[in-house]
Parts: structure tokens; sequence; C-alpha cells
């Protein structure tokens, strides 16, 4: 007793019990795939301490639900890195859907049920699948892909992933994809060559901050199928699963007839890191433009409270 009312006494006016959940996301198995943070009742609290808080959580993403600011979506989502905020990330948007549908926040029916959500790259389209009244698979669609080719030479590339150029795939260019976030699109000859990657992040960084997130470094294994790794040079560390990078890859790969439009491209990520995760990719290419829906599941690990 004596406890909470310290802890009572030392809260702030404006402070309160905000409810946070963290999910494992791209996967159906818990301590695998790509662990996310979630405040279920972010609306009131200020941009500095919604970064504070993310840095606390010390994950790729924290996500902050809160009322959307346009009455055409259900709720909007702010997306924090430890560092900055992000307009659009994969995991979050997965895993936060995910995790309001089994709340209730979405209405279960059977079969599929579609709504928009508040980002910060706009008003963008979610689809949950519910199955026995559970969410089982939720898909976002990200923004039209652009291209942009990479600058700078193979042997530079190859370097700063600690590779020899002769393992990157020749057949394929590296450039930067954005379908809502750019990344560089590493194509390697074989899957082998992933495990041997290390990342000298000062040059790495230097070849991919200017234009993009991460260095997305994947081969093939036959039509439909990629091996994955993210490489995030500016927080030195690696990503188990990202959505992003994975809708602009099947973007890339359909723009380079690796794969036909509405063809479904599943990749493998974070396996060299013991977090394997399955990402499902599907490209629409209506009016010369190629737009990808990214799909997933998530697993609810933890939840309880943060004041904020």
């Amino acid at each position: 007793m004596l406890i909470a009312r310290a802890r009572d006494g030392a809260r702030k006016p404006n402070q309160m019990n905000r409810r946070l959940y963290t999910l494992d996301v791209f996967t159906t198995k818990r301590f695998a795939g790509n662990p996310l943070a979630v405040v279920t009742d972010g609306d009131g609290i200020p941009t500095a301490k919604m970064q504070s808080i993310a840095r606390e959580m010390n994950l790729s993403e924290t996500v902050f639900i809160q009322r959307p600011t346009n009455n055409r979506a259900l709720a909007r989502l702010r997306i924090f890195t430890t560092t900055r905020e992000l307009p659009l990330a994969g995991h979050p948007v997965i895993g936060a859907w995910f995790l309001l549908a089994e709340l209730g926040v979405v209405p279960a029916s059977e079969g599929s049920v579609h709504i928009l959500q508040q980002t910060g790259a706009g008003i963008l389209p979610v689809e949950l699948a519910f199955h026995n009244g559970r969410p089982v698979r939720v898909t976002m669609t990200q923004r039209p892909a652009k291209f942009t080719r990479a600058t700078f030479s193979r042997a530079t590339l190859a370097a700063a992933l600690g590779l020899k150029p002769s393992d990157l795939a020749p057949s394929l260019p590296i450039e930067f994809a954005s379908t809502g976030i750019s990344n560089l699109m590493v194509p390697v000859s074989r899957r082998a060559v992933l495990a041997k990657i290390q990342m000298n992040m000062p040059a790495l960084a230097h070849l991919v901050s200017p234009h993009g997130t991460m260095a997305y470094c994947f081969t093939l294994s036959g039509r439909g199928r990629a091996y994955a790794r993210g490489m995030v040079p500016w927080g030195a560390i690696e990503d188990p699963a990202t959505g992003s990078a994975g809708g602009s890859l099947g973007a890339y790969l359909v723009h380079h007839g690796q794969l036909k439009p509405g063809e479904q491209l599943q990749i493998t990520q974070g396996v060299e890191m013991g977090r394997p995760s399955e990402i499902l990719v599907e490209v629409s290419g209506d009016k010369g433009k190629l737009t990808p829906k990214v799909s997933g599941s998530a697993v609810r690990i933890f939840e309880g409270h943060i004041e904020a």
C-alpha cells in the first residue's frame, strides 16, 4: 500500500497508465519473427515522450495507437524507432492491427475485413483475415513503388558487406526501391552468401543512408521464393523481418521480370539471427504502377502498463 501511494504521489498530473503490449510479428511462433511494442492508448502523449518510450523499449519499432484525425480511418498509427519517427513500416502495421483485432477494435467476421488506417504515409488500406473468430493474417497495402539506381560500384558495396564482388548476383541491378520507405535491394548469388555478410557500419551507412533505411540482401530460390537479411547501418543492427523492404523486393522483382503481377512471393528472413520470419508479398500492376500487398501473422508475448 505504501509503495502504491508513493508511486501515485510521484505521478505528474498529466501522466496516466497506458496499456502496453509486445508481440512477435511475421511469425506464428513465440520468440521468432520481429519483436514489436504497442501502446494502445496513445492519445495525448507528446511526440518527445513517445520517442523516449520507444528508446526505452529498445526494439526496432514501437507503435502508438491514436484516434485518427481523418474520419475515414479506424485508427492512427505513429511509428517510432529508437531514434526517429517513421511514416510507415511493415511489421508495426501488421503487429498493431493483429493486436487490435484480438482486442476487438476490429469486429471479428469469418473471412476478410477491410479497414483504413492513418499513417505518416497517408490513409492506407488494411485487410484482416479471421478464422473461428480470431485473426490469422493481416495484409497491408503499401505505396506504388519508385526505383532509383545506385551510383556506387558493386565492389564498394560488396566491401561494405564483407563480401567479394563475385558474391553479388550479376543479372540483377543494385537499386533503391521505395514503397513508403526506401531500401537498397542487394541481390546475392546464392543462399550461402547471406551467412557470410559482415556489416561495415560506417561504410554501409555512407552508401545507404543518403537514400534509404537498410541494405536488403536477398537471393532467389526458385520462382516466388526468396531468402533475405535486412542490414540497418544507422542502428548497427540486423532486422529479423522487414515488411517495408519485403514489399519493395516484390515490386523490384516484378519490375525486373523475376515475378509476375499477382504472383505470390514468400520471403524467409531472420534465420541467421535465430528469429526466422515469414513475409508474404503480392504485387498488383494496375495502371502501370507496382503496388505491393504485404501479409503476415503475429503472436502476443507480453501485456502491462507504462506511465506516460
